[in-house]
């Protein structure tokens, strides 16, 4: 079925402004240039976003702001450990959201080729996000050894095998703050929206080799 699509795609058309449109919201006003999101996946379980919606606090929809390969390592020989998530998890596969305003709802659609299996999620963004996103937070940066005043402007997602998708909100030199962990949805229409005869990008080698010589550590994310 392709309700889910549908909806999105009429819930984002409607909300969407064009540079012609007179109604069109002015850019948003924030202590900052822009906020990023940013995608990384487990060691050697292999992502490739389809795409990445924001639906605004303003009720502003924008269509494809991020995808492709999430950031992932890959140690040769199988040293790498894709249990788990990171205590600190850094901004992945970062992109900056230029003239979006803070997130209500983000949409992400992507193939985890681990299994391979094609996921879609709904993320909603509190307002508790949204508040801690525009409050500055003295910070040590070690690498540097200096003291700033800086944003969590950053949501880095963490997309795993099983369809699960992790959130944190991240600034520079600042701790990580856990936003929750959302569970998707198989996509009936599969791979890039049911256009490819269900095929999933290939796995790389290094990938591929762990995913042959190792089970997937579902129960772990």
């Amino acid at each position: 079925m392709r309700l889910f699509a549908l909806i999105l795609l009429l819930l984002l058309s409607a909300c969407t402004s064009h540079p012609s449109d007179p109604f069109r919201l002015p850019p948003p006003t924030l202590p900052y240039r822009t906020w990023e999101v940013g995608l990384f996946a487990p060691d050697y379980m292999e992502v490739w976003v389809e795409s990445v919606d924001v639906l605004d606090q303003r009720g502003e929809g924008y269509f494809d702001v991020h995808g492709g390969l999430a950031s992932i390592q890959k140690p040769p020989n199988n040293r790498g450990d894709p249990r788990g998530w990171p205590d600190r998890p850094g901004a992945g596969k970062a992109m900056p959201m230029t003239g979006i305003d803070l997130p209500k709802n983000i949409f992400v659609r992507w193939q985890s080729l681990a299994e391979p299996q094609t996921y879609r999620v709904r993320i909603p963004i509190e307002d508790w996000v949204r508040a801690e996103m525009l409050t500055p937070y003295p910070g040590y940066c070690r690498l540097n050894d200096t003291h700033i005043q800086g944003y969590r402007n950053i949501i880095t997602i963490g997309l795993a095998p099983g369809g699960i998708a992790k959130l944190w909100l991240i600034g520079p030199c600042l701790e990580p703050i856990e936003i929750g962990r959302f569970e998707g949805m198989i996509n009936p229409n599969g791979p890039y929206d049911g256009t490819s005869e269900g095929r999933h990008r290939p796995l790389s080698p290094a990938s591929k080799a762990y995913v042959e010589s190792h089970e997937i550590p579902f129960d772990s994310w």
